[in-house]
């Protein structure tokens, strides 16, 4: 049973970290001027042209640290994903993109075990979550973006990327079903591009907020409140990269009745999880339009009691997980 509790826990810092957004935006007044005040840092707008990729690399370190049934569990997750951006239609006040993922590396270690997989390699070990980790790569999406409100109304792809995946490990059929609905995708898709308020104008100094929620099932529910400030120029004062300050607060809530569905070896009876420390920033380029780099930080603690073969088991949580994004304009892959 501790084995099982503890395979369980190591899905939820694997979804934790992949599924929760990691930078996201609020849209702003409506009756922004567009001509730059002293004060300002400029319009900031996203340039997306047909058939011109762009490229993102996206990294995670997740470190958790538990106490089940009196043992000390350590484990610790390093995610690497390699994407690719390729905007296929543009139009006025919207664009269809087309995303893939084009390579990723894991590097999984919990109570003294390692599990690694690298699909930039030409050689990777064998292991239970290679054949799963290697069913991601050269997955595709059709993303239909409103670029006027930069809000994502459409995400084609779901039902392949699945197949792909219980493919490679049957047992995951029903909990991906579950938590990869076309709400989760369009949530986990739309904070690539809401780094930059919809008006396109802000002040050094201004803040605003923004809040979202990604449901993910039988997982649970995130939900997230962001903070920002412009903080201005990056450098220079008329340098092109304008740097926002990032603040996350994290709030968990079990699952409820959906708890135990999707073939998870346990069930989130209750928790009580809190984040803090948040710290994050966002470097927008005003010349390029995109997205140069985003880092995130989150601590977040707190107790779950979770029920597995019909006995409660209570368990303490404490959680860090660090993020960058960074983007460019050749593939970022290393060579094999």
């Amino acid at each position: 049973m501790f084995r099982r509790l503890v395979a369980g826990l190591l899905v939820f810092g694997f979804l934790a970290a992949t599924s929760v957004p990691a930078l996201a935006q609020k849209d702003k007044d409506k009756d922004k001027k567009k001509d730059d005040k002293p004060g300002a840092a400029g319009e900031l707008k996203w340039k997306l042209e047909k058939d011109k990729v762009f490229y993102q690399t996206m990294e995670t370190k997740t470190v958790q640290t538990m106490k089940i049934m009196g043992n000390d569990v350590n484990q610790t997750q390093t995610q690497k994903f390699y994407f690719s951006w390729k905007p296929t239609k543009v139009e006025a006040d919207k664009a269809t993109i087309e995303q893939e993922i084009l390579g990723v590396s894991m590097d999984i270690e919990i109570g003294g075990s390692r599990i690694s997989y690298d699909s930039t390699k030409d050689t990777t070990a064998n292991n239970p979550l290679g054949d799963f980790f290697k069913a991601l790569v050269g997955s595709k999406f059709t993303i239909d973006l409103d670029t006027k409100n930069l809000k994502v109304t459409k995400v084609d792809g779901k039902d392949a990327f699945i197949k792909k995946l219980v493919a490679a490990n049957p047992q995951m059929k029903q909990l991906l079903e579950q938590i990869l609905s076309d709400d989760a995708l369009k949530e986990m898709a739309e904070p690539t591009f809401a780094v930059i308020p919809t008006g396109g104008q802000t002040k050094k100094g201004e803040k605003w907020s923004r809040k979202t929620t990604l449901n993910m099932g039988p997982i649970g529910t995130y939900n997230n409140t962001y903070n920002y400030e412009m903080v201005g120029p990056e450098g220079k004062e008329d340098s092109e990269v304008v740097r926002i300050k990032v603040e996350t607060v994290l709030e968990y809530k079990e699952p409820g009745d959906a708890g135990g569905a999707g073939g998870l070896p346990f069930k989130i009876k209750s928790a009580k999880l809190t984040s803090s420390a948040p710290s994050g920033s966002i470097l927008f380029n005003k010349k390029k339009g995109r997205l140069e780099k985003s880092e995130a930080k989150l601590t977040l603690k707190g107790n779950l009691s979770i029920e597995i073969g019909g006995q409660v088991t209570a368990v303490e949580l404490s959680q860090t997980q660090d993020s960058t994004i960074t983007t460019s304009d050749t593939d970022p892959r290393p060579k094999k």
